[in-house]
């Protein structure tokens, strides 16, 4: 009897967070939806990285399909310690970190993925945001870096921005009350459920990174039509570790991570552009594409830009967050300053 008592005492404690076990004590599982495809890139290759360079001892497992948490419960995951390592979407949730919410808001003054990956390193490095995930036990690790946000639907292409009023479509975060701003009706959809929802006619047009994610969850397949400059905005969709799990991990392999951010970075930038040289011809070919004047888009960037922006700071620096400040530090990063 003592025996087994003991036995049972020793699985116990092998196991750690996220169940890994002694004999795998260096494998961390991280929690992300959908299939592996573009926006997995960079996390694809920072597992690589870290087990090239540990030869083995380190491994980064990551779970697909949402299959250990789903998508607007991956921080909490990371709170309660079911895997170390999550990526997530603010935008999902936007009360849960209301610092993060000024990098979803559209219509940044963003040119590129480098600006984009400078501005998101320094955004998070501010001491409001880095508390601001300290709540959920979570330190930020990299960004996603998602292209600009196009729309793409079935039925009528919305040939002018009255087209879009009263349309119900799948926007995020700023985004959202950018085509608000115009008459539409914004809705937060997972990436998984998107599909159904348009094939369904329940939502008449979904915003995604583009040209990536519309081809990677297959939307094209039953769309009508796409757009190709509104440029929109992007979501802010980090990875993050759990704070516990990287304190006691040992300082070499947190070097690894680290080190591995440059090389993940670049994975993620060649990506983009390898789907972007695949899908455009495709989609060309097979969908409607609606390109707007400039005029249109001076009215759609008046309506759902600068008000949006004060609009957060506003709200924001009434709930405590230092939202003027973190506005500043967004256009300084993006200007080089």
């Amino acid at each position: 009897m003592k025996k087994v008592v003991m036995t049972a005492a020793a699985v116990v404690a092998a196991v750690g967070l996220g169940g890994v076990t002694v004999a795998e004590a260096k494998t961390w599982n991280l929690s992300v939806w959908g299939k592996k495809r573009a926006f997995t890139m960079g996390i694809e290759q920072m597992a690589a990285y870290v087990e090239e360079k540990s030869g083995g001892k380190f491994k980064i497992r990551i779970a697909y399909g949402s299959a250990l948490s789903k998508p607007k419960e991956n921080l909490d995951g990371i709170k309660l310690g079911a895997f170390p390592m999550a990526m997530f979407c603010s935008s999902y949730h936007p009360a849960k970190t209301p610092t993060l919410s000024g990098l979803d808001l559209p219509f940044l003054p963003i040119a590129n993925f480098d600006t984009q990956r400078k501005v998101s390193e320094a955004y998070y490095a501010h001491p409001a945001v880095v508390a601001d995930l300290a709540k959920w036990d979570a330190m930020f690790v990299m960004s996603s870096i998602l292209p600009q946000y196009e729309f793409m639907g079935k039925g009528t292409p919305p040939k002018s921005m009255a087209d879009w009023n009263g349309k119900q479509v799948r926007a995020l975060g700023g985004m959202g009350k950018a085509m608000a701003a115009i008459g539409a009706v914004p809705a937060t959809v997972p990436a998984p459920e998107t599909y159904s929802l348009v094939e369904r006619g329940a939502v008449y047009a979904a915003s995604w990174p583009f040209s990536y994610a519309h081809v990677a969850y297959k939307l094209h397949e039953i769309s009508d039509w796409f757009t190709s400059n509104m440029s929109l905005g992007s979501a802010n969709c980090p990875l993050v570790v759990n704070t516990k799990a990287w304190s006691k991990l040992e300082p070499e392999y947190q070097k690894l991570i680290m080190e591995a951010k440059d090389s993940a970075y670049g994975a993620l930038k060649k990506a983009y552009a390898d789907k972007d040289a695949v899908n455009l011809p495709m989609l060309r070919k097979k969908l409607t594409e609606v390109k707007y004047s400039d005029a249109d888009l001076a009215k759609l960037r008046a309506a759902g830009g600068k008000p949006i922006w004060d609009a957060w700071i506003a709200e924001a620096s009434g709930n405590g967050v230092p939202a003027k400040e973190l506005f500043g530090l967004i256009e300084k990063t993006a200007k080089g300053g």
